[in-house]
C-alpha cells in the first residue's frame, strides 16, 4: 500500500478524542495575508539567508582547485559527452585528477552546466543546493512547522538555519554535490501526504542518477509498498535504457566495468570521511580476506536489523494519526537513508545528510521534551568535524590512550548513525506504538493546537 495508510484508529479506550488525520489542517478558512505575516516571512528568510551566506561565501571564494569539485567532475562529465570521450577515462584537472563515478544518465542530465561559464555554474549548482535544503527541511519539520500558525515562515527559516551547519551539509555546497537533490526526491516520494505524481517516480530517478537510494526499492517492498515499488523500478529502467540509446559504448563500460571497480574510483576505503561500516572496519583491519568477511558479516547485521526496524517502525506509523504517525514514517524513512551510507562501501561524510530526517522524526512537533534532548545531542554531535580533529589525535608518536580515544572518534558520525537506526527503529516506536503503554512524566499529553494566535 503506497504512503501512510489513512485508518483513523479510535482511542476512547483511553477517554480521548480521536486524533485528526494528518491531511486536515487545524486553522480556519483561509484568511488575507496581512503586513505582519508578510514581515514574518521576510523574517523567516532573512534567518535562513544570513545561516547560509557564510558558507556560500567561504567555499565559492575558496581556491579554485578546491572549489566545488564534484559539480567539476559532473561537468567534465557532461564536457565528454558533447565531444565523444570516453565518460569512464576523463579526469578532472589536477590536482584532483577524479573520474565520473555516477551512472551515464547522470552525466546527460549534466550536459546543461557545461554550456554555463564556471563562475555562473557554481552559482546555479550552490542555489539548486540550497533550494533544495528548504525542501528537505520543510518535509521534514512540516509538523515542527505547523504548530507555530502564522509565526511557520521563521520557525521554517531557524530550521533551516539550524540545519545549513551540519557538518555534512556544509560539505554538500564544499563539493557542489547532490546528496541533498537525492535526500528531498527519496524524503518527498515516501513522505508527501498527497503525491502529484505516481509514488515511487522520484525514488527510481533519484536512482538512475545515483545507485545508492536503491535501498528503498527494497523499503518499498518490505513494507508492502508495491505500487510505488513498480513505479520506482519501471522510472530507473526506463531512465538507464535511455542512458543505453544515448551512449550504448558508455553505459557497457559503466554497467560491466567502472562499477565493478567500487573503491578504486571513489577513493581509499580506510580514509576519515569514510564512515561506512567498511570505513570503520578498514581503519581497524588490515586489507585481506578476513576483513572483507568481517565487513560483510557486519553489513549483513545492519542491513537485517535496519529494515526490521524500518519495516516495525512503518507498521507502527499505520496504527497512529496525526503527528505521531508522521513521525514513525519518518523515522522509518530514516533508518532507510542511514543504511545507504552504512552498507555502502563508501560512505562519505556528506552522504550523512540524512541526519536531517533523523532529527525531524526525533522532535516531531516539539511536545516530547525527551525526543528533543536526543535530537539536539545529534544535532550538536554533527556541529563540528570531529572526525578530522580525532585524526590528529592518533599520530605515531601520541600516546596509547591518545591513540585510542582518536580513532574511536575518528568514527563517531558512523558510530552515531548505527545508533540513530537503533533509536529510531526501537526507541522511538516504543515510545509512540499504542500497543506499548508506559506512562512517562517527559510526555505530556496536550490538544491540537498552534503556538501562534
Amino acid at each position: 500500500m503506497d504512503g501512510p495508510k489513512a485508518q483513523v484508529v479510535s482511542e476512547t479506550q483511553d477517554g480521548a478524542a480521536p486524533m485528526p488525520a494528518p491531511l486536515e489542517r487545524q486553522e480556519g478558512p483561509e484568511r488575507r495575508r496581512t503586513r505582519a505575516d508578510v514581515l514574518i516571512l521576510m523574517a523567516g528568510i532573512a534567518v535562513a539567508v544570513a545561516a547560509v551566506t557564510p558558507v556560500f561565501v567561504h567555499w565559492l571564494t575558496n581556491p579554485p582547485d578546491q572549489r566545488l569539485v564534484d559539480l567539476e567532475v559532473y561537468r567534465d562529465g557532461g564536457r565528454a559527452i558533447l565531444r565523444g570521450a570516453p565518460l569512464y577515462e576523463v579526469l578532472t584537472q589536477p590536482p584532483q585528477l577524479l573520474p565520473f563515478t555516477y551512472p551515464p544518465f547522470a552525466a546527460v542530465l549534466a550536459v546543461p552546466f557545461t554550456l554555463l561559464s564556471w563562475g555562473a555554474a557554481q552559482l546555479i549548482w550552490t542555489g539548486l543546493i540550497y533550494a533544495a535544503l528548504v525542501v528537505t527541511v520543510c518535509y521534514a519539520f512540516r509538523d515542527l512547522i505547523r504548530r507555530f500558525g502564522r509565526w511557520a515562515p521563521l520557525a521554517a527559516g531557524v530550521l533551516v538555519a539550524a540545519m545549513t551547519w551540519l557538518e555534512p551539509v556544509r560539505d554538500q555546497f564544499r563539493f557542489g554535490q547532490v546528496g541533498l537533490f537525492l535526500l528531498a526526491m527519496c524524503l518527498a516520494d515516501c513522505c508527501a501526504r498527497t503525491a502529484r505524481w505516481p509514488r515511487g517516480m522520484l525514488v527510481g530517478l533519484a536512482v538512475a542518477i545515483k545507485l545508492v537510494p536503491g535501498v528503498f526499492l527494497i523499503w518499498f517492498l518490505v513494507t508492502g509498498r508495491r505500487d510505488a515499488l513498480g513505479n520506482a523500478v519501471l522510472t530507473a529502467a526506463a531512465a538507464t535504457l535511455g542512458g543505453f540509446a544515448l551512449l550504448p559504448s558508455d553505459s557497457a563500460d559503466y554497467w560491466f566495468g567502472a562499477l565493478l571497480q567500487g573503491g578504486d574510483r571513489t577513493g581509499a576505503v580506510d580514509g576519515t570521511t569514510n564512515q561506512a561500516v567498511q570505513g570503520i572496519v578498514a581503519r581497524i583491519m588490515e586489507e585481506g580476506p578476513v576483513r572483507t568477511l568481517v565487513w560483510l558479516g557486519l553489513a549483513a547485521v545492519v542491513a537485517y536489523y535496519g529494515y526490521l526496524w524500518s519495516r516495525r517502525a512503518s507498521q507502527a506509523a499505520d496504527l497512529r494519526t496525526g503527528v505521531d504517525s508522521a513521525s514513525l514514517l519518518m523515522g522509518s524513512v530514516a533508518i532507510v537513508g542511514l543504511l545507504s551510507v552504512a552498507l555502502s562501501p563508501v560512505g562519505w561524510i556528506h552522504h550523512l545528510v540524512w541526519m536531517i530526517p533523523v532529527i525531524a522524526a526525533l522532535v516531531g512537533d516539539g511536545r516530547d521534551t525527551r525526543r528533543c534532548l536526543f535530537a539536539f545531542a545529534l544535532w550538536l554531535l554533527f556541529l563540528f568535524p570531529i572526525p578530522w580533529w580525532a585524526r590528529a589525535m592518533a599520530g605515531p608518536e601520541d600516546p596509547p590512550v591518545s591513540v585510542f580515544v582518536g580513532e574511536f572518534l575518528r568514527d563517531s558520525f558512523g558510530i552515531a548513525a548505527l545508533v540513530s537506526i537503533v533509536l529510531l527503529g526501537s526507541w522511538l516506536v516504543k515510545r509512540l506504538d499504542p500497543r506499548v503503554g508506559r506512562e512517562d512524566s517527559s510526555q505530556r499529553e496536550v490538544r491540537v493546537g498552534t503556538l501562534g494566535p
